[in-house]
């Protein structure tokens, strides 16, 4: 199916939104579209839905299983895109975001779907799921200019931190359950990245609800949906493997001069599998097993 805009879609494409989970995938360029578009639809998710210009190209495979929507996802595209479609979508249904060449993984997801896991964290009466964004990249970037390839990825095993998240005020509390996750090529290159994008946690699963808002930063209005767990204990979180900041520090030329490669002593080959990011800590499995 094809909608002319996001106008357009919540217009006329009820089905799509009708029943979740709903995964939206911006495509900022067509690095890896197919692969990204293909990763989300294995997880079983009941609708993928891909925001893209019109002179993007997607295989005739994907184009059948996927819901196409015409949007310019540049200069925060994704914030209007998604809160129609939270206004359109009956309320309680879950949805997820991301951009092209970024894949969701959550704890055991080789052999459980994206609908089992959310229903059980509702069930825990949790209605949005922290994700960390954990940058990814290529091994040799001689070989791969753009630094990103799916059978050389590698990422940072170490090196991920947190500071507490304080309100605006003069007296600049802490918020409750909220903290600021630092970490993977953001951390180490951030003398190239703006401050305001130097965090890798992003609230992208979450229900919809009436009157709810995704802002600026991945974040929502509703300060309980920014939270990483529940008050009484560890809440399920999962991990989004991104080449989206490599390919922006190879493709910016005030900074792909200044890397060589993105290899240290921390980076290990990413294994593609949810045990391996479980072992690094980069995701919780709460208490499901």
């Amino acid at each position: 199916m094809h909608h002319t805009s996001v106008q357009d879609l919540c217009a006329k494409g009820v089905a799509s939104l009708a029943k979740g989970p709903i995964a939206a995938i911006f495509a900022e360029d067509e690095v890896e579209l197919d692969t990204t578009l293909r990763h989300h639809l294995s997880l079983g998710f009941t609708s993928v839905i891909a925001f893209m210009p019109t002179s993007f190209a997607l295989p005739g495979d994907v184009t059948a299983q996927v819901v196409r929507v015409d949007h310019d996802v540049a200069d925060g595209g994704h914030v209007e895109a998604v809160n129609a479609m939270i206004a359109a979508a009956p309320a309680g249904t879950w949805m997820y975001y991301c951009y092209n060449a970024e894949y969701l993984f959550y704890p055991f997801c080789e052999t459980r779907s994206i609908g089992e896991m959310l229903t059980y964290h509702g069930e825990e009466r949790r209605d949005a799921m922290l994700t960390y964004v954990v940058d990814v990249y290529a091994g040799d970037l001689d070989k791969h200019p753009s630094a990103v390839t799916l059978e050389d990825a590698w990422l940072d095993k170490s090196g991920y931190y947190a500071l507490a998240r304080v309100n605006g005020d003069e007296h600049a509390h802490p918020k409750d359950r909220q903290l600021d996750f630092y970490g993977g090529l953001r951390w180490r290159y951030e003398e190239h990245i703006p401050a305001p994008r130097r965090n890798i946690d992003r609230i992208a699963i979450f229900r919809t609800k009436d009157g709810l808002k995704l802002l600026e930063g991945h974040v929502f209005n509703d300060e309980e949906y920014n939270t990483y767990a529940c008050p009484w204990h560890n809440n399920l979180t999962a991990a989004i493997a991104s080449f989206r900041t490599a390919k922006a520090l190879k493709r910016n030329p005030g900074s792909t001069f200044d890397i060589a490669t993105f290899k240290w002593h921390n980076s290990a080959q990413f294994e593609w599998h949810s045990r391996q990011l479980l072992d690094l800590g980069l995701m919780e499995p709460g208490q499901w097993f």
